[in-house]
């Protein structure tokens, strides 16, 4: 349900392109990590993963939403999995998420773990990324698959009442956003250096779909990215 929502609802509030890496390949059991910008994240990424053939990924979302009336069902019932940031029930994320990718799920993860506190609409390289992403790709030895999205922020962000005007005048507006796909990577070694190799791919993906949707110009939002230059 959510990702027939997501496809019809996205290009209506935006122009969605999608590319990806000649290598690029979303196969059953696959992490995708992803850069996290904007509460319409989800849905650009979930009707990008559409137009590549996934129609039924599980997403790792905070806990939050699975208090929301009508909404709690829904995910319930197609298993997304809720993470408990901060608490003793974080790391049953993980076991749940592990469980799904042995089932053949493709499986999304926000490597930040949260939302930018930032309140423009412009661009800037992914944050420093959690350890959940590598320790579930280590420990599963699923293949990450490393997803670029720029523009979301132009749809929705900064505060409240900006959320709320952005959602009501994007059908007008019709911004462009920009889903990349990289080749997918298999980690190794311990979770420091994972981490750090998955966020440089996702920030290689995150500047590809940046640049092709004309969205990075001189400025903070297209700062050198110094952990992917490391």
């Amino acid at each position: 349900m959510l990702s027939t929502v997501a496809r019809t609802v996205v290009p209506v509030l935006g122009r969605l392109r999608v590319t990806s890496d000649p290598g690029a390949e979303l196969a059953p059991g696959s992490i995708v990590a992803a850069n996290h910008t904007s509460l319409v994240d989800p849905g650009v990424v979930l009707a990008a993963l559409h137009r590549l053939g996934a129609d039924e990924p599980v997403v790792l979302a905070t806990a939050g939403l699975w208090r929301i009336p009508g909404l709690r069902h829904a995910l319930v019932r197609e298993g997304h999995i809720p993470v408990h940031r901060g608490t003793c029930r974080a790391a049953a994320s993980l076991e749940a998420a592990a469980g799904a990718l042995a089932a053949g799920r493709i499986v999304l993860v926000y490597g930040e773990g949260g939302l930018p506190r930032r309140s423009d609409a412009g661009e800037a390289a992914p944050g420093p990324f959690r350890s959940g992403l590598a320790r579930l790709a280590l420990a599963t030895g699923a293949p990450v698959v490393p997803l670029g999205q720029a523009g979301s922020r132009r749809i929705s962000s900064g505060s409240a009442a900006k959320q709320v005007a952005g959602f009501v005048t994007a059908p007008l507006r019709r911004p462009g956003v920009h889903v990349h796909v990289g080749t997918p990577l298999r980690l190794s070694g311990d979770v420091v250096t994972a981490t750090a190799r998955v966020r440089r791919a996702v920030v290689g993906a995150w500047r590809t779909a940046a640049e092709r949707a004309g969205h990075l110009s001189a400025g903070p939002a297209a700062a050198p990215d110094l952990d992917a230059a490391a």
